[in-house]
């Protein structure tokens, strides 16, 4: 054996160390291969180790190189980022938009006479809260410098009672010590029963969450899915003796000239016999090139065969409550069994009624069939994945947890089915919200009506790209609930429902996942944490700050895996998001002018067919039947109108978050005073997140 390892040494010392293989294209674009060989014991060449350590030392000296010239690469592009970053925060404020500006051509009041100024009372507080935390930081910092390094409590009194204000000889003495014992005596205390109140909703919130999830590790575990009387196998061998009822589709569209085609040929392509099934498009639109556009793809599938009719409502009162009670008023409704309704932008695919339909047969107390939502642009930037986070938990966790054991939770609106019979038993669509399908999901529930949802039925939608999208969005999603709450709370305690239901939809439903969690949200990291660093008497855990928000983000982010990576930023942004909550429950609660906005979400047409193929492909169903039914734009009028469209978009200075950035960071710095470090890094981190969400830096951006 010795003569074959003496060959393998001779034949092959160039190769001893450890050989590197780089492959570089351009300086910076490169790889690198490190090849493992035999170890210096398998050669058994005694005089050849010396020379073998120098060679190791230059491939580790070429390793190290290569990898200083990463480095190098990766602070060029983080600085070309931070220069790309100041010229869009300079631009944004030489262009000064602001949020206050409003633009009566993109939004539009509710039909409800209701005032039109938006309050301005929460502004206005946090302007007070930033001036007079500038002014502490001043003193703050002045006395630090006088050597009076204030940690505790107990040192702060024992040194203000050991001293006279008549003693003291300059004026900005008297005027601190005085501040001292006004917070000791007054301010501390109201402020920290707030901050107590606050954390006790914060861990209730919290083991609501705890149980959600635990409600949906069971429901995996056990495996535990709805299952339809009748299989979709069935159906597909004819109508002869199967569960075939008629199905009205709903479209409400207003204004949506964007994605009008990809709803309209993917409903059109749904898989029902074309006798069973009737397509109603809602047009709401006051833009007379977007009628004309909608009407013309309407009669195109008319001339294919498909059963679609077109309506308009000249009054668009109520909206989009208006508009389906309107639709549901038609004398030819009476001969349909099941409703389904999808937004503009939804898309389903061609079995979703073969998937959804079934589970009525037999099931007479069944109302609502509910499916999920995926969504074609939860990559495009930042603010689109973090959408998905919440998204992704809402359905996972939140429905499919409240569907599988109370048979009740809040109709999303678009990609259901309802059973026409449950609409009318429970008053039909009504005009008093801006949430009107959780307004009628409540009234089906107080009329014994059970819901169903299907996490494995997915409707492919898109998600708001622009925080101006969003924002406003959450403002009506969040107000909407506060006003539905003040007018059915009367009904929901004199209904037959159980008390067990009751208390699920006043306590959980309502005021814990509606109310409480916006309010304590916002109050507790955004006024009580900045104000306890100036009060420092009023004392924050570090846990409350820490390891509870860590623990429920993660819990949360749990439904989409993928987006572990966003953890902390997911954080950071839910808590600025808290600002437009807070101001939209209290505009709720409270019937403010804000509260009846109904602006429509602005869509951007991302839904390709290449999208679609690709989630037609993953649920196995063949892709001819959507290959009509999305196409490009062709006309000219269609594409004058999007350029159109485009030129209105800009980006805008947000004054709140941008207020509430300077109050954290200024609390942050006032924290390096008292040397409190977890509470530094979180005022710091919080402040930079509403930096850049006020000046609009976190979605799409518009050169």
């Amino acid at each position: 054996m010795a003569p074959k390892y003496e060959w393998w040494a001779k034949g092959n010392n160039n190769r001893k160390g450890t050989p590197v293989v780089v492959k570089m294209e351009n300086p910076n674009n490169w790889s690198m291969v490190e090849l493992q060989s035999p170890s210096e014991q398998d050669f058994l060449v005694e005089g050849r180790r010396e020379k073998s350590r120098n060679k190791n030392a230059r491939q580790l000296t070429w390793v190290l190189l290569l990898k200083a010239h990463r480095a190098a690469g990766c602070l060029t592009s983080l600085g070309s980022a931070l220069i790309a970053l100041g010229t869009a925060v300079r631009r944004r404020i030489a262009a000064g938009r602001t949020d206050t500006e409003t633009s009566s051509s993109s939004s539009s009041s509710s039909s409800l006479t209701i005032p039109k100024q938006k309050p301005r009372f929460l502004y206005s507080c946090l302007k007070l809260f930033l001036w007079l935390s500038l002014t502490l930081l001043a003193f703050e910092a002045a006395a630090y410098f006088k050597g009076w390094h204030f940690e505790t409590p107990k040192l702060q009194l024992q040194f203000i009672f050991t001293m006279s204000p008549f003693a003291t000889k300059a004026l900005f003495d008297w005027v601190y010590t005085h501040w001292v014992l006004l917070r000791v005596e007054y301010l501390a205390p109201p402020l920290q029963f707030l901050a107590n109140a606050c954390i006790v909703l914060f861990l209730i919130q919290s083991l609501d969450r705890l149980v959600l999830c635990l409600g949906c590790f069971w429901i995996r575990f056990r495996k535990i899915k709805p299952v339809p009387k009748s299989s979709p196998s069935d159906l597909e061998s004819g109508d002869n003796g199967q569960f075939l009822p008629m199905v009205l589709v709903q479209i409400p569209m207003c204004n949506e000239k964007e994605v009008y085609q990809q709803s309209i040929g993917a409903v059109c392509n749904l898989d029902w016999p074309k006798e069973k099934i009737l397509i109603q498009i809602l047009d709401d639109s006051d833009d007379p090139i977007t009628q004309s556009l909608i009407k013309e793809e309407v009669h195109k599938w008319q001339k294919e065969g498909a059963r679609i009719v077109y309506r308009h409502r000249v009054n668009r009162e109520g909206y989009k409550a208006g508009n389906l009670k309107s639709a549901m008023n038609c004398s030819y409704v009476k001969d349909y069994e099941f409703v389904a309704i999808f937004d503009a932008d939804f898309q389903p695919l061609p079995d979703f009624l073969k998937k959804t339909i079934p589970h009525f047969k037999d099931n007479e107390e069944l109302g609502l069939v509910q499916a999920r939502w995926s969504f074609v642009n939860q990559e495009e930037n930042l603010l689109t994945r973090l959408q998905n986070i919440n998204l992704a938990f809402h359905f996972e966790v939140e429905q499919q947890v409240n569907s599988v054991f109370l048979n009740f939770f809040g109709f999303n609106g678009t990609a259901g089915v309802w059973r026409i019979k449950a609409l009318e038993d429970s008053g039909g669509w009504l005009e008093r919200t801006t949430v009107e399908d959780m307004d009628i999901a409540v009234r089906a529930h107080l009329h014994g009506w059970k819901f169903i949802f299907l996490n494995d039925v997915e409707c492919i939608c898109e998600i708001p790209e622009s925080y101006e999208a969003y924002r406003k969005q959450q403002h009506r999603w969040h107000s909407g609930p506060m006003q539905l709450f003040r007018l059915c709370l009367p009904a929901v305690i004199k209904s037959k429902i159980s008390i067990g239901k009751k208390f699920n939809l006043i306590f959980l439903f309502f005021l814990l996942r509606k109310l409480i969690l916006p309010f304590y949200s916002f109050t507790l990291f955004c006024i009580i944490l900045p104000m306890t660093m100036f009060v420092p008497e009023a004392e924050l855990p570090a846990w409350v700050v820490c390891y509870i928000p860590a623990t429920m983000s993660f819990l949360n982010i749990l439904p989409a895996p993928k987006s572990f990576p966003f953890i902390v930023p997911y954080l950071l942004f839910e808590n600025t998001m808290s600002v437009t909550k807070f101001n939209a429950m209290v505009s709720g609660l409270f019937q403010l002018g804000s509260a009846y906005e109904w602006v429509v979400t602005k869509k951007s047409g991302r839904s390709s067919e290449g999208d679609l193929a690709a989630l037609v492909e993953k649920e196995g169903v063949k892709t001819k039947h959507h290959q009509r039914g999305v196409s490009a734009p062709e006309t000219e009028a269609e594409k004058k109108a999007q350029k159109k469209n485009k030129k209105k978009k800009h980006n805008r200075i947000y004054m709140k978050e941008l207020s509430l950035a300077f109050l954290l960071l200024t609390a942050a710095t006032r924290s390096l005073l008292s040397a409190q470090g977890i509470h530094f890094y979180f005022l710091l981190f919080q402040g930079i997140s509403f930096l850049l969400v006020g000046l609009d830096l976190i979605g799409e951006q518009v050169e």
